[in-house]
C-alpha cells in the first residue's frame, strides 16, 4: 500500500527554481563574454580562469534549467517515477566540471609561475570588480528564488556562482598587488587558491550526487527514528526489507515489510498505514510503501536484517 505527500510544494519549489536559474544563466553568461575579452586584452590568468569558470557556471546553469525542464515530464511506463532523477545527473556533470576546471587551473597557474606574462593590472581590477558585482547579484538571485539548501541541482549551480565570486576576490587582490608591489607572481597565486577552493566545491556535490544514485540513505533522514516509529506504533509486531532512498532532491521515499498481529481487521489495519504516514512525513518521507504480514507468517530470520546492530550478521537458513 502506497501513500504519498509529493504534491504541490514540491512543484511550487520546482517553478520557483527553474525561473531562478534561467535569469541567473542570462546575466552570467552576458558578462562571461566581458571577461573572457578582458582576460585577452589584460593578459591575466586570473581573469581568464574567472572567465572559463564562469563559462561553467553558465553551462551549469543552463543545464540546470535544462534538467528542471525535462525533469517536468510525466511519468509513464517506460519511466515510472518520472524524469525527477535528470536533475541528480545535473547535479553529477556541474560537480565533475568544476573538478575539471580546477585541475585546468592548476595547471596554467604551475606554468605561469615558471614563466609570468606581463600583466595589465587597470584592466584587471576593474573588470574583476565588475565580476565581482554580477556574481555577488547572481547569488543573491539564486538564495532569494531558488532551494539552494536542500535541492542539489540548485545547490551545484550556486557554488559555481560562490567558488566565481571567490574568483572574482582572487582577481582583485592579485591586480591590487600587481599594482603596489609589482608582484607578478600574485595573479598565479590567486588562481591556485580559488582552484582549492573550486576543487573542495566539485568534490562535495558530485559526492552527495553519486549518494542519491546509489539510492543512498537521504542525510536529512534518521534511520533509527524510522525504526523507532514503525515499534512504537500500536499494532507493529516487528519490521524488515526497510529500503529508504532519494528520487530526486528533496522526494524521499521508504519501503519496507511490517510483521502486524494476525487478529487485526482491514479497518485497523489502514489506521495503521495512516498513523505511519503521517509520522514518517514529519520524520522526511514524502513517499511510503508498505507491505503488511500477519505475524502467523513472519520469517524469523528476516527481522529487519543487520539494521539494529552494526556488528550483528543474519544466519543463513543453512542452519
Amino acid at each position: 500500500m502506497g501513500h504519498s505527500h509529493d504534491g504541490h510544494g514540491h512543484d511550487h519549489t520546482h517553478g520557483a527554481n527553474k525561473k531562478t536559474l534561467l535569469i541567473a544563466f542570462i546575466i552570467i553568461t552576458a558578462y562571461m563574454f566581458v571577461e573572457v575579452v578582458g582576460g585577452f586584452i589584460t593578459n591575466s590568468l586570473a581573469l581568464l580562469s574567472d572567465a572559463g569558470h564562469m563559462l561553467s557556471d553558465a553551462i551549469s546553469l543552463g543545464i540546470g534549467v535544462l534538467a528542471f525542464s525535462i525533469s517536468e515530464r510525466v511519468a509513464n511506463y517506460q519511466n515510472t517515477y518520472g524524469y525527477k532523477r535528470f536533475e541528480i545527473l545535473a547535479a553529477v556533470f556541474n560537480g565533475v566540471t568544476l573538478i575539471l576546471i580546477a585541475i585546468f587551473i592548476f595547471v596554467e597557474a604551475i606554468q605561469r609561475f615558471v614563466n609570468p606574462p606581463e600583466v595589465a593590472s587597470n584592466g584587471m581590477l576593474i573588470i574583476a570588480i565588475i565580476g565581482l558585482l554580477v556574481n555577488i547579484l547572481v547569488a543573491w538571485i539564486l538564495m532569494r528564488g531558488g532551494d539552494t539548501h536542500d535541492n542539489l541541482n540548485m545547490r551545484a549551480a550556486f557554488l559555481h556562482v560562490i567558488s566565481d565570486m571567490l574568483g572574482s576576490v582572487g582577481a582583485i587582490i592579485a591586480a591590487l598587488f600587481i599594482m603596489f608591489f609589482g608582484w607578478e607572481w600574485a595573479d598565479p597565486l590567486a588562481s591556485i587558491i580559488v582552484a582549492v577552493l573550486v576543487l573542495l566545491s566539485g568534490w562535495r556535490v558530485t559526492k552527495d550526487s553519486v549518494h542519491v544514485l546509489m539510492e543512498g540513505t537521504p542525510s536529512n533522514v534518521e534511520i533509527d527514528n524510522i525504526i523507532r516509529t514503525f515499534r512504537e506504533t500500536e499494532g507493529v509486531i516487528d519490521l524488515h526489507d526497510l529500503h529508504i532512498w532519494t528520487i530526486t532532491s528533496g522526494q524521499n521515499a521508504l519501503s519496507c515489510h511490517i510483521v502486524v498481529d494476525g487478529s487485526l481487521t482491514i479497518k485497523e489495519s489502514q489506521d495503521i498505514l495512516q498513523s505511519l504516514e503521517h509520522k514518517l512525513h514529519h520524520l522526511g518521507i514524502g513517499h511510503m510503501t508498505v507491505q503488511l504480514e500477519m505475524d502467523s507468517h513472519k520469517h524469523e530470520n528476516t527481522i529487519l536484517c543487520n539494521l539494529d546492530s552494526k556488528h550483528e550478521h543474519t544466519h543463513d537458513h543453512e542452519h
